[in-house]
């Protein structure tokens, strides 16, 4: 799914003052915090000055969505990084199939891209082609293929000296016909990752009826672990149809310490599409995202 949004960024000012940006925690050559994890956003729902207005802060991560032949190194990027934030840069390879990345037909875009990372200069988490193994279908769900093209890219990119790039490798949280079961046959390889990762929803009443957080990650959890790597959700939400979705979000941070550690990023998706994802889809909801993010957990 290609999702853009309007992005804005610098600092604002909110209630008691101006808020800057983010400041820089002690983070590991892959940007790793060295305790809790990262939060980030989906800015869907409002620029990130509003959303940060109304929040108090800016999360640490910034997603955002780019078209295969779009200049994702250009200004929100720049300005991400400018303000302390991590751009997470999901690349969608969009009319172009996987079989002419990798035999070399697209290598002009791709080395201008790995210029232009290389020429930013931080670091900042790159994930192609997420939810390569669900319903994006991307290449007709070829995993051989997928797995070709995503290496051609990172070959091409470290040719270049774009080392400041993180490589995210996020599939979706079931496979095209459910379950796992084909899940890490998409997986690139350890030399070729630097967090594993996944997108997953809680739908409400919808594709299978209410689930926790735990729930939603349960079963894909032990099959990332095990590649000992952080983890990032690159996209989660919570429907409010069906459950209690402030108690939902109150739920995440217990999880994530007491069932899922090796999560060490978790990005909201903030916008009303398929279901009402927005943090603020009720007073409740935005009260109990509030006292999330203010969690030192996600404030490593």
């Amino acid at each position: 799914m290609i999702r853009k949004g309007a992005v804005f960024a610098g600092a604002i000012f909110v209630s008691g003052g101006w808020l800057c940006g983010v400041a820089n925690a002690a983070e590991s050559r892959i940007i790793e915090p060295e305790s809790g994890a990262w939060l980030g956003l989906y800015y869907g729902a409002g620029s990130v000055a509003q959303t940060s207005a109304k929040l108090g802060r800016a999360p640490r991560i910034h997603l955002t969505y780019y078209s295969w032949a779009d200049d994702w190194t250009g200004n929100t990027t720049q300005a991400d990084l400018a303000a302390g934030r991590i751009p997470l840069v999901n690349w969608e390879p969009s009319k172009v199939e996987f079989a002419k990345i990798a035999d070399g037909s697209q290598d002009t875009i791709i080395r201008a891209r790995a210029n232009g990372a290389k020429e930013l200069g931080k670091k900042f988490f790159l994930d192609f082609a997420a939810e390569m193994n669900g319903d994006e279908a991307w290449s007709g769900n070829n995993a051989p293929l997928y797995i070709a093209a995503y290496r051609h890219i990172h070959d091409l990119f470290v040719a270049a000296g774009a080392t400041n790039v993180v490589w995210a490798w996020c599939p979706n949280v079931t496979d095209i016909n459910g379950g796992n079961r084909n899940t890490m046959d998409y997986y690139p390889g350890d030399a070729y990752v630097d967090w594993t990762g996944v997108d997953g929803y809680n739908w409400g009443t919808r594709n299978g009826g209410w689930q926790s957080f735990e729930q939603v990650f349960q079963n894909i959890y032990p099959l990332l672990a095990a590649k000992k790597k952080p983890i990032l959700i690159g996209e989660m939400a919570s429907s409010p149809g069906g459950g209690d979705k402030a108690k939902w979000i109150d739920q995440v941070i217990p999880t994530l310490r007491q069932k899922f550690p090796r999560i060490k990023g978790v990005v909201w998706f903030d916008i009303n599409k398929e279901e009402d994802w927005r943090i603020s889809s009720s007073p409740e909801s935005e009260a109990a995202f509030i006292r999330m993010m203010n969690d030192p957990y996600f404030n490593p």
